[in-house]
């Protein structure tokens, strides 16, 4: 079907980012609703695009996946892309980001900033994508607009500017005062089908003049043009249209954030779907896109023009039960139509594109073309995966993939019956394809299935997708941590000799390696400087080879070692017996010899934990995480009786923890957590940890 072609600067790519429980969901199906395609709010209608496995997301009543929708508002069409909140689900936020444009961050009006609100944050600055932040829940008991936007200077930004500001307080908020045109907006009920105009109420005037100062002179601060003006004319001479010019600019720095609050369940709803038409930006705003040539690596640039060669990243891999796998995507330059072949440059093979679905909301929508600066979803990829570049096979450009985190946490999975087996294995290639950070691998001396993921909630929900998406019942071990190795000398010198002399052609293969420590987080390095041919050529890359496959296994309790720079520096071959397997022996010899010398350590990952929790269960929360050997960050004040609690604790101390926390607090504690970083392990848990792997 051919759909109405909308100009660049009428598209928005944005996503809906928050804390878990800040309302994103709510706030999209308002969305949702108020631009006409849902006929009533919240129903998750039978064969509704986010699938089967809603089951999950709503018993749970968290977002696990990220939809892409497709809405279309004043002339404008809106591609949402909605995230989740919890922390073991954080790569579907930082794949969202990588291919936004802009944001709009959920706040809950009851808790202000609240923890997960900051890792997004964080995220969003990470990628550069410019904001509006919507205040939620304001009109419900203990919603406090002015508070919430407080917490928002005093935790992430000054620079927070509301644009409206809200009319009542709790239950009796019903509208807003718009500080742009100074008018109101309100409504009987949240529900009401429209906003009614009127007059800014009396006793608002003062504060709403104050408040349109504040905001007027902040964003004004951004337009040279505008600023000028501002300063010899005054306020006064600054017309409507100006100002929301100006906002449009500062909040396009990614440093200024205007603010608005209301019900995302409501009629309110309009007004932030103004605030996306009006400041977040277009496609256009974006400007270029760079890559690199797949032979040559020379930089390349795209523009977001159709007339420009085809060029788009898959951000999304999902199984819809109705059409197989979808692979969502976002175009960056030229268009793509059903039915032509495109090449993925990350893998080298071609594809065929099948058909090119639109997702909207309770429906999906068959397109035939999707152009520079949209997104939608193509059914039929066999060999795409998550991060890959999608271009024109004539004109190909690699684009920056998106980065993934190791996963911490692992479990051993077992098929409960010999039927299982098969579908098993299938069920979790499926399950794998679609998330990055969940992998598998078999351990070749028990033969056992080992999953790895986020937290124990994320393997948790990946076990039980297998169940209901795939049938397939099985029984998992308990929780281990992924430790690592690292070495704490540099410049550790180590030979490899392999030589093997039987009947006929022998063996020959001899390294240097010079071993030394990276900075934690920088991954592993190798550097080929021999000189005059000492080493052949043709043999450095098995050196390479032998050196990866020893970094798998370490010296201390056999976990991968990382953040090691490895040098090849000398060596010998033999004209005859030199083979690339002895190179490839010889450079893992060498390497656990170098290994062992240079001071090996085990590291182990250390989580970021957040506890919120009322005052009178602060002693035995703390207490609880120090005998953990947990190391307290920081106390503060989120409001009265309740304590927000941070601190750093190793993964392998925190398993069931949120299950303890809630019987030790009667219900009334809850906790996040992330991987923050890895560090070296005390001596008596390293012992524990060797001895237990010697078994």
């Amino acid at each position: 079907m051919a759909e109405k072609k909308h100009d660049l600067k009428q598209v928005r790519n944005i996503g809906i980012i928050a804390h878990i429980d800040a309302g994103k969901t709510t706030t999209t199906e308002g969305i949702l609703y108020r631009t006409g395609l849902k006929h009533k709010i919240g129903a998750v209608h039978e064969g509704e695009t986010t699938t089967d496995w809603m089951a999950q997301e709503k018993e749970r009543g968290i977002t696990i996946t990220a939809a892409a929708v497709t809405c279309y508002w004043k002339d404008h069409k809106i591609n949402i892309i909605d995230t989740p909140g919890h922390i073991d689900f954080t790569v579907e936020v930082e794949r969202s980001l990588r291919v936004l444009d802009g944001a709009v961050v959920v706040f809950d009006g009851k808790m202000g900033v609240e923890s997960q609100s900051e890792t997004v944050w964080r995220q969003a600055d990470k990628y550069g994508v410019p904001r509006i932040c919507f205040i939620n829940k304001i009109n419900q008991t203990g919603g406090d607009f002015y508070k919430s936007l407080e917490s928002i200077h005093n935790r992430l930004s000054k620079h927070a500017f509301p644009i409206h500001l809200p009319i009542g307080f709790e239950q009796s908020v019903n509208g807003v005062v718009d500080l742009i045109n100074m008018k109101s907006y309100t409504y009987k009920d949240f529900t009401d089908h429209e906003l009614i105009e009127g007059e800014v109420p009396a006793d608002m005037l003062d504060e709403a003049k104050r408040y349109r100062s504040l905001l007027i002179e902040n964003a004004v601060a951004e337009d040279e043009e505008m600023l000028e003006k501002y300063l010899e004319e005054g306020e006064e001479s600054l017309t409507e249209e100006d100002i929301r010019k100006a906002i449009r600019s500062a909040v396009l720095t990614g440093k200024f954030y205007a603010v608005t609050g209301g019900d995302g369940r409501g009629v309110i709803v309009e007004k932030v779907l103004d605030a996306v038409t009006d400041f977040l930006p277009t496609p256009l705003d974006k400007s270029s896109v760079w890559g690199t040539h797949p032979k040559t690596g020379d930089e390349i640039e795209r523009k977001p023009e159709e007339s420009q060669p085809f060029a788009a990243l898959a951000f999304k891999i999902a199984t819809d039960p109705f059409v197989g796998k979808l692979a969502f995507f976002r175009v960056y330059s030229g268009k793509v139509t059903a039915g032509s072949y495109i090449l993925n440059s990350s893998t080298g093979e071609k594809e065929r594109v099948g058909r090119i679905v639109r997702m909207q909301a309770d429906k999906r929508e068959d397109v035939t073309e999707v152009g520079a600066g949209d997104i939608a979803a193509i059914v039929g990829l066999k060999g795409t995966t998550t991060g890959n570049t999608l271009t024109d096979p004539n004109n190909a450009i690699v684009l920056e993939s998106i980065t993934f985190p190791e996963p911490p946490v692992s479990i051993a999975i077992e098929p409960k019956t010999k039927a299982d087996q098969e579908k098993m294995s299938l069920a979790l290639q499926r399950l794998a394809e679609e998330d990055p950070t969940f992998r598998i691998k078999v351990d070749e001396e028990t033969g056992q299935t080992i999953i790895s993921g986020m937290g124990e909630l994320h393997l948790e929900i990946i076990v039980d997708r297998m169940k209901r998406e795939f049938t397939v019942e099985a029984n998992i071990g308990q929780p281990q941590v992924a430790y690592r190795e690292t070495i704490r000398k540099d410049g550790v010198e180590a030979e490899g000799k392999y030589i093997k002399q039987t009947g006929g052609r022998g063996q020959y293969g001899h390294v240097w390696l010079r071993v030394s420590q990276k900075p934690a987080g920088e991954g592993f390095e190798f550097v080929n400087s021999i000189k005059g041919g000492v080493v052949p050529s043709e043999y450095i890359k098995p050196v390479e080879e032998g050196v990866k496959e020893a970094l798998n296994n370490g010296v201390i309790a056999g976990y991968p070692v990382v953040d090691v720079k490895v040098e090849l520096y000398d060596g010998s071959y033999h004209d005859v017996d030199s083979s690339e397997l002895a190179f490839k022996i010889a450079g893992s010899m060498a390497l656990q010899t170098g290994v062992k010398s240079a001071n090996p350590v085990i590291l182990e990952p250390i989580m970021k934990v957040v506890v919120v929790t009322p005052e009178n269960f602060m002693g035995d929360v703390i207490g609880d995480l120090n005998a953990k050997r947990g190391r307290i960050e920081s106390m503060e004040d989120l409001q009265a009786g309740i304590k927000e609690i941070t601190a750093f604790v190793p993964l392998g101390e925190m398993f069931g923890y949120t299950t303890n926390l809630r019987s030790n607090t009667q219900g009334r504690a809850s906790s996040s957590m992330e991987l923050d970083h890895y560090a070296d392990v005390p001596n008596n848990v390293a012992e524990a940890i060797i001895a237990k792997n010697s078994k």
